[in-house]
């Protein structure tokens, strides 16, 4: 992200749009530059740069908020001790909310967008989430073993990864712990043995797109599959939640997994339909764990559709 264009050209304005505007606050005699005629729009330009920089590389915004804290801080410094009231109250006023945001979004709650429908029927491509960073521990950063407050993540908890071989967080339902064994037979999951609890309660028709590389001409085309889906409600520890089996896919699939020491195993509830612990993602180590998903709050579909806000509520 740091050679990335969009992220110079954000930080640059930005670094010189606070260099103007500090340096016309102490030269009060000094005509007014440019930049600062014009800084509200020069920042705003620079401000969407660096946020599309951090969306498009998947970056941790929590460092961006606290790079933006340590600026305001020392800048509200350095306007007492040169006594400029002008610099100090505005600095505060940056830096009080910048950090209140970033504590809140670092050890709290931070929002995630769902990207594909791994998770259907329940949590759909579009849904934006909270996501409890708190629920298996404090840190700061994305990845690591909490610092302080450390508790492991249970069966069926709705967790938010960062997968091994990709930095996009990935949303998936907790399935096995470590040492666990994991077999699925025609669709059945079994852990250690024992068959989960399931209950079926009704068929849907929906559909799905599916990646095909032609490999006489190395080309990529994705089609759209009509499916008939099983719902089942399955119970997984304390928890239940409503899973998907495709008919006519994965029939069979007899296979089986032990999950390694400090390891985790995750599945999507769109059984057939997940990049998860069955393909993939693999195992997930326990400092790839970036937290809970505990509610739903926006439901937005597409850019053209508006948001909607019918299924808020908390996530089973």
């Amino acid at each position: 992200m740091l050679s990335d264009p969009l992220f110079i050209v954000g930080i640059t304005g930005m670094t010189v749009c606070l260099v103007s505007w500090i340096r016309f606050a102490i030269n009060e005699n000094e005509t007014e530059p440019f930049v600062v005629r014009y800084i509200s729009t020069l920042s705003f330009i620079s401000g969407a740069a660096l946020l599309l920089s951090i969306f498009y590389n998947s970056g941790d915004l929590g460092i961006v908020l606290l790079a933006g804290s340590v600026v305001a801080f020392i800048v509200m410094v350095v306007g007492f001790i040169l006594k400029n009231n002008e610099i100090s109250s505005t600095a505060r006023g940056y830096f009080i909310p910048i950090f209140l945001i970033f504590i809140l979004r670092t050890f709290l709650y931070e929002p995630y967008q769902i990207p594909s429908g791994s998770m259907e029927p329940q949590l759909e491509k579009g849904d934006f989430l909270l996501v409890n960073k708190f629920a298996y521990g404090l840190k700061i950063n994305r990845v690591g073993i909490p610092n302080y407050f450390r508790k492991d993540p249970q069966y069926g908890d709705p967790v938010v990864i960062l997968p091994p071989h990709n930095p996009v967080p990935y949303i998936k339902r907790l399935i096995g712990k470590p040492g666990d064994t994991i077999r699925i037979i025609n669709k059945t999951l079994y852990i250690n043995g024992i068959a989960l609890e399931r209950s079926f309660i009704g068929s849907e028709e929906y559909s799905f797109e599916r990646r095909v590389r032609y490999q006489s001409t190395g080309e990529i085309k994705i089609n759209k599959i009509d499916a008939i889906g099983d719902l089942y409600i399955e119970k997984n520890g304390e928890t239940e939640y409503t899973i998907r089996n495709t008919r006519k896919l994965n029939e069979q699939y007899p296979q089986e997994w032990t999950v390694p020491e400090g390891h985790y195993f995750v599945m999507g509830d769109n059984r057939d339909n997940s990049n998860d612990s069955t393909k993939d993602v693999g195992f997930v180590p326990r400092e790839n764990f970036f937290g809970r998903a505990d509610y739903i709050w926006m439901t937005w579909r597409c850019w053209g559709c508006l948001p909607t806000f019918e299924k808020a509520g908390k996530i089973n």
